[in-house]
Formats: structure tokens, C-alpha cells, sequence
């Protein structure tokens, strides 16, 4: 089977005018997606909208590896938009535009379930960063305290960590939910107040979200 899920992601994160909403979603879902999945290299797509956090929208795009964005085609087509992108592209009318390129970190591979695996119902969003120094204190803290934890959280699916070729923060987790109500959970808010040695004393006071984060998506399309 074909994979659905790589090593690379383009997340694009925007607002838009309510008068123009009705009109980009349907170019988003008519027009859009479907020109970026025909592009080598994205696997996967879905757009989700924001329960919690900002932006409103979100554009989740699987790649096999963030290389894949600054393919050939890829450029060729950003440099040649149709008449209807020529309008509504987010670059055109959006507010709080975020378009960033990730490299996954963690886990170091991806199973046979997680490579096959459809877009997520829902998804927690955490974009954050660490002053330079506790860059490996933060992602061994992350990985060996915090992510194996996520796991006990009834509704939880799985996680990934990923680091920005482009665009800032440096850092991004995903977390991939049943539902926007497991966050609500007292199992999730547990796992969020959890106390653990490095963690806490070391590496959480000196991290930094960027504004909206953590959001909390549910997915719109497909």
C-alpha cells in the first residue's frame, strides 16, 4: 500500500475575512488539495479548523520528506497560481498567515500502522520554543518524560515531534486525538499538569509557545 505519512510536513495556518470564508473553503476543498496531492512527494492531506488555539485554519499536508516542498514542480506550480488561487490564496487574503516546512525528530522512524494511517479526526497542535542551550535537554526531556505518557489518555492516537526547515517556532508536536474533547478529558489535563524531574525543573519554565499554541483542530476536509 501507498504511504500516507512521511518523514516532512507543510502546515499552513491562517485567518480569514468571515465575508470570504464560504468562497475559500470551497477553493480550498474544489481546487486546491487536489492540485497539491498531485505534486510527487505530498502522501496526504486534510484541512482543520480551530476549536481551541489559532489560526482558524489549518492546511495539513503529509510529505514523504520536507524536500519534497522545494521540488521543481512544486515551484512551478506556486509561480504559476490558477485564476481562482490568484484570489483566494491565503498569501492573498490572509490574516495571521503561517506557512512553515517540518522535518520529523521524533520518533526516529515510523511504524508500518503510522505509515499507512489516514489524516487524523483531530489534532492538538504545540508550537513552541527553547533558548539554544536546552535544545537537548528539551527534546530528551520531551521524548523520554513527557510523549510515552500520552499514550495512557483514552482517545489518544499517537505523536509525532518535528522541527521547522522553515518558518519559526524551531519546534512543533503534533498529537493526534479521536476528538477535540479528549483535550478536555481529566486523563489529558493530567498528562498536561504531570510532573517529571527534568522537565519541570529544568526545561519548562524557560519554554516559549507561539501565540495560538497549543490549538486544539477538528478536521473539515475530507
Amino acid at each position: 500500500m501507498a504511504a500516507t505519512k512521511g518523514r516532512g510536513l507543510l502546515m499552513v495556518f491562517v485567518d480569514v475575512a468571515e465575508e470570504l470564508e464560504d468562497e475559500f473553503n470551497r477553493w480550498y476543498n474544489e481546487e486546491h488539495i487536489a492540485e497539491r496531492l498531485a505534486i510527487p512527494g505530498v502522501l496526504s492531506a486534510a484541512r482543520y479548523v480551530a476549536i481551541q488555539g489559532s489560526p482558524k485554519y489549518l492546511a495539513f499536508y503529509e510529505l514523504d520528506e520536507a524536500e519534497a516542498y522545494y521540488s521543481d514542480t512544486w515551484k512551478n506550480i506556486l509561480a504559476n497560481p490558477t485564476d481562482w488561487s490568484k484570489r483566494m490564496s491565503p498569501t492573498v487574503i490572509g490574516k495571521n498567515f503561517i506557512r512553515n516546512v517540518y522535518r520529523m525528530i521524533y520518533p526516529d522512524a515510523l511504524t508500518d500502522e503510522t505509515n499507512q494511517a489516514d489524516m487524523s479526526p483531530a489534532v492538538l497542535i504545540g508550537r513552541m520554543s527553547v533558548p539554544a542551550e536546552l535544545d537537548s535537554k528539551f527534546n530528551e526531556a520531551y521524548n523520554n518524560e513527557r510523549l510515552p505518557e500520552c499514550y495512557k489518555v483514552p482517545g489518544y492516537i499517537r505523536n509525532r515531534r518535528f522541527e521547522a526547515v522553515e518558518g519559526s517556532p524551531k519546534y512543533m508536536t503534533v498529537h493526534e486525538i479521536e476528538s477535540p474533547e479528549v483535550a478536555e478529558t481529566t486523563d489529558w489535563k493530567a498528562w498536561s499538569a504531570m510532573v517529571t524531574p527534568v522537565w519541570n525543573s529544568e526545561v519548562r519554565p524557560h519554554m516559549v509557545h507561539e501565540s495560538g499554541s497549543p490549538g486544539v483542530y477538528r478536521r473539515i476536509f475530507p
